[in-house]
């Protein structure tokens, strides 16, 4: 591993930024061009699943952000050479796969929720995997059961430690049936980098769809992998022998393309997103224009901005095709200058709302039911833990000194801040470099008045 990947690792990668804290001067308009690149939630699954492959793999559209540069350490620490052709591609070579120090993945991971996903792979490749402390966002309880279990039903060997997870296969990996309490994104996709190189088949039943498990499907297919996709939720995978490298772009990342959209909303912008796709944001878009927003489909991209006053509106998070739990937190900010009552039901997190509380002290009148609220109108079926937020606007936005929590309401703080009137300031950045790339550039290009501090 380079030291500039591993120094970047373990210093917390705040990627692309000279500081922790911003002091934005709100009440502007945003407007501009900005674009977005590769899906945060595929470009490193992409690049743990290149670990399968016997031979390099040539990822596109790659973003800089922390969390890829997590996986690039831990990949490098694991013998897989990582090197950029181009701005934006990444070339991995798994040809010298080795065993790595248990504290080294523990430095290199603590930022990032990834390394559980490097089970199968690694499982496949070495015969173990070590597995430290997750990390990642406080946004709720994050159980690693729905993992364990099914790698436990591929036949391997789990045990636990004060370090860690140590995961051994004695005889080998095999197909298996599984089906999902809940249809997890990182469990689907922990099920699929395990079973294309597992003996026999394996079904899955109650799977995550989102648009980036279909293409880390296809990057698998790529390789040489037997995947069917069949109706609810179901996939099998036929288990192969040997899988070679690929080359794939990356899709686009949907979350920041929304996050960008509820800018626009916000702050009675015109930002026009390059790179965000139709297909896969039309669920958002629905809710985009029920809230009193505009929208301009282009062959290049999507161009955001508002149909005239904001609109209240009931939003249910749920898993695809649902609304996404990671797009309603910029939303939220948005419809704080909506005229009349917005109910957001959170069904995915149970403490993703908690962001809300900055937002009250900048001049929001957001109530949260820290269990719910019932509605004869709702579409989702309810759900334990879940959480409701009672918007009422509009409401003048003032100037306020916040901190980051998480990766979505800390760029939701943002959105605050450039809305509000007067000065805000917005410490813990680090955080948003997590899956925000060149997020300082792109509000400079859309001219927000801002400065960088400390």
């Amino acid at each position: 591993m380079d030291s500039l990947t591993k120094d970047a690792a373990k210093a917390g990668l705040r990627v692309g930024l000279t500081s922790d804290k911003i002091v934005i001067h709100g009440g502007k308009p945003l407007a501009g061009r900005i674009r977005v690149r590769g899906a945060k939630n595929l470009a490193t699954k992409a690049m743990v699943a290149a670990l399968l492959g016997e031979t390099p793999s040539l990822l596109q559209d790659v973003p800089n952000i922390s969390d890829v540069n997590v996986v690039r350490g831990m990949l490098g620490a694991y013998g897989v050479a990582v090197t950029a052709p181009e701005e934006g591609q990444l070339l991995l070579d798994p040809t010298n796969v080795e065993r790595a120090h248990f504290a080294e993945i523990d430095a290199l991971a603590g930022s990032s929720r990834i390394p559980i996903l490097f089970c199968g792979p690694l499982l496949h490749r070495l015969g173990e995997a070590l597995i430290p402390d997750l990390g990642g966002c406080r946004i709720g309880d994050r159980p690693i059961d729905f993992h364990m279990d099914a790698l436990r039903a591929f036949g391997a060997v789990v045990d636990k430690s004060y370090e860690g997870i140590r995961i051994t296969a004695p005889d080998g990996l095999h197909g298996a049936d599984i089906e999902l309490p809940y249809p997890s994104v990182g469990a689907t996709e922990q099920v699929l980098l395990t079973a294309v190189r597992a003996r026999g088949v394996t079904e899955l039943k109650n799977a995550a769809i989102e648009p980036e498990i279909m293409d880390l499907i296809a990057i698998l297919q790529k390789m040489g992998a037997i995947i069917w996709v069949e109706p609810n939720r179901t996939i099998f995978i036929e288990g192969v022998d040997h899988l070679a490298g690929y080359t794939h772009r990356a899709i686009f990342d949907r979350n920041e393309a929304a996050s960008w959209a509820s800018a626009a909303l916000a702050t009675d912008g015109d930002i026009f997103v390059e790179g965000a796709k139709q297909p896969e944001m039309l669920t958002f878009l629905n809710v985009f224009r029920k809230a009193g927003g505009a929208f301009d489909v282009q062959e290049d991209g999507i161009r955001f901005s508002r149909a005239g006053e904001l609109k209240p509106v009931q939003v249910e998070t749920d898993v695809h095709p649902g609304f996404m739990t990671d797009w309603q937190q910029p939303l939220v900010v948005a419809l704080t200058q909506a005229d009349g009552v917005s109910v957001v039901h959170e069904t995915v997190y149970e403490n993703r709302l908690g962001f809300t509380d900055a937002l009250v002290e900048m001049g929001a009148d957001i109530v949260v039911h820290t269990d719910g609220l019932e509605s004869l109108t709702r579409r989702v079926p309810r759900r334990k833990l879940e959480q409701a937020a009672v918007i009422t606007g509009p409401t003048k936005l003032h100037g306020a000194d916040v901190r980051v929590p998480d990766l979505r309401g800390g760029f939701s703080y943002l959105i605050a801040a450039l809305t509000a009137e007067g000065t805000s300031t917005i410490t813990n950045l680090g955080i948003i470099s997590r899956g925000y790339e060149h997020f300082v550039d792109k509000l400079t290009a859309l001219g927000a008045d801002f400065s960088l501090e400390g």
